[in-house]
């Protein structure tokens, strides 16, 4: 099974720290830059298999190391996103 949580220094723990400090507006272009980005095809695949083997378990070591680094970057994505949504409705519109 998949751990979601994660670890308070992970490479996505401590990135998503540094950017939740800047308490400043974001630019337009930074906010819309945010909101845009997403897992493409391959990736949504791939985590959708992860998730599937993790359901049945039987995911690999290397497999469950794999779906982890898949969640750390999704959580760090929220947080991102996250503050690309706080920017004021101006910068986004």
């Amino acid at each position: 099974m998949s751990s979601q949580i994660t670890s308070p220094n992970t490479e996505a723990a401590i990135l998503a720290r540094l950017i939740q400090i800047g308490q400043e507006e974001l630019p337009r272009g930074a906010a819309e830059y945010l909101l845009s980005i997403r897992f493409g095809d391959r990736d949504t695949a791939r985590m959708n298999e992860l998730s599937e083997l993790a359901r049945q378990g039987k995911l690999t070591g290397d497999e469950q190391a794999e779906l982890d680094s898949y969640l750390h970057v999704g959580n760090l994505l929220a947080v991102m996103q996250s503050k690309g949504r706080r920017a004021s409705p101006r910068s986004i519109q």
